[in-house]
């Protein structure tokens, strides 16, 4: 008899019920149940941060995180950043400034990134440098990944 609970997703602002069983984790949640295979998972320890998505609003590693934990939550997941096939401007900065790398790492990144320069608008390249640390590149791509959320920030704030 496996532990089942029904819980209640909005992922990218669509709503969803979902079956979960207690174990399993946000991203196993997200990925296999819901079919968001945007989010990776990496180390399943917390610490890459590739699996990193928004609930409500704040960056979470969702390996770290039960699904069951989230229920009634509004999920943010990299699906949702793009409008239809027009992608978001930092992932079109990633594409740009070669901050994309093999890629396995970038949602994790572009949705810690989109939560930061939400929180920091008015970011510099040093604090955004400190931000992007708390996930884990292992092409060595931060060059790039600093570059795009640079020119993000800075773009964003002449827009304001």
């Amino acid at each position: 008899m496996k532990d089942q609970h029904l819980i209640s997703l909005t992922v990218n602002g669509e709503p969803h019920e979902v079956l979960a069983e207690s174990r399993r984790t946000l991203a196993d949640v997200l990925r296999h149940d819901l079919g968001y295979t945007g989010t990776h998972l990496g180390c399943e320890h917390g610490i890459c941060g590739a699996c990193t998505v928004l609930v409500d609003g704040v960056p979470a590693r969702s390996c770290l995180m039960f699904g069951v934990q989230a229920d009634g939550a509004e999920i943010g997941t990299v699906e949702g950043l793009a409008d239809g096939d027009r992608l978001s401007d930092l992932q079109e900065a990633f594409s740009r400034r070669h901050g994309l790398q093999c890629g396995f790492c970038t949602p994790g990144f572009l949705m810690l990134a989109e939560a930061f320069l939400a929180e920091n608008p008015g970011a510099t390249r040093e604090e955004i440098r400190e931000a992007v640390s708390a996930n884990l590149c292992r092409c060595t791509g931060y060059q790039g990944i600093v570059e795009a959320v640079t020119e993000v920030a800075e773009s964003r704030r002449e827009r304001a």
